[in-house]
């Protein structure tokens, strides 16, 4: 039974859990991750989710993502999905990119550049039925197609933007406060 944290609409946690599948709480919110992985060469890989998924079964989507377990942080449940869904180990000083706010969540979104060999990734059966390296043109059309999950083509824009930027400065740009 897959359990996850509730917040208050400041992030803040409530200090209560709720089951996957059920029916959360007006008023409450809680968190997810999506991972969007590049290769150097600033395609992104894509993968197909199994025809049996509740939601938005067969359909393409972003490099991985899901529902934070209880107890964990955002970068402990992107670590944990990238690692379940597709066989891969993202290092543990990520930060996400940027955050979506949606209806009843937040979700943290992780930009990530790194050169993969596919012979390396292994698919958890139960959520990817297959995967492949995508340009933002590409995917935009799968969405004209209705089979990439129907994200605002403007946001995939910016995802493809985010790889090689942190908010407003590119990523060799430091911020302050950045570590030296």
């Amino acid at each position: 039974m897959e359990l996850f944290d509730l917040y208050d609409v400041n992030r803040k946690p409530l200090g209560t859990t709720m089951r996957r599948g059920g029916v959360q709480p007006r008023g409450t919110y809680r968190l997810v991750v999506h991972i969007c992985i590049f290769s150097s060469d600033g395609k992104m890989l894509c993968q197909r989710r199994v025809p049996n998924k509740k939601v938005y079964p067969d359909m393409w989507d972003l490099s991985c993502g899901g529902c934070v377990d209880s107890g964990e942080t955002s970068v402990e449940g992107a670590i944990r999905e990238t690692r379940e869904e597709l066989g891969l180990t993202l290092p543990d000083d990520i930060t996400p990119s940027l955050t979506v706010y949606f209806n009843y969540g937040f979700d943290d979104v992780y930009c990530i550049t790194m050169d993969v060999d596919e012979k390396n990734i292994v698919l958890q059966e139960t959520e990817v039925a297959e995967i492949k390296w995508l340009t933002a043109a590409q995917i935009k059309s799968l969405i004209d197609e209705k089979i990439f999950i129907p994200y605002d083509k403007s946001y995939i824009d910016y995802l493809f933007y985010s790889q090689n930027h942190r908010g407003l400065t590119d990523k060799e740009t430091p911020l302050k406060g950045d570590r030296k």
